[in-house]
């Protein structure tokens, strides 16, 4: 099963929007959705501190600071 997780922090304006558009693809494609908080992880905060949103599908990163429907799609298709 494809898996899909958010780097996130509370209060990104710009994660909701990214958010919004995986949970509607996740309820026509079914696969496992995580949020992370990069606050967290100090490796994660290290990493993402300024990029976030980032978007990885199964380990391999598709999407900073904004996702469309179809990245998203096309990224569970490879």
């Amino acid at each position: 099963m494809n898996q899909v997780i958010l780097y996130s922090k509370p209060g990104c304006h710009l994660c909701e929007p990214v958010k919004d558009v995986i949970l509607a693809v996740q309820k026509e494609r079914g696969f496992e959705f995580s949020v992370r908080n990069i606050g967290q992880d100090p490796a994660d905060f290290e990493k993402y501190q300024h990029a976030i949103p980032v978007v990885l599908v199964n380990g391999r990163e598709i999407a900073r600071y904004k996702l469309s429907r179809r990245q998203l799609e096309q990224a569970l298709e490879a």
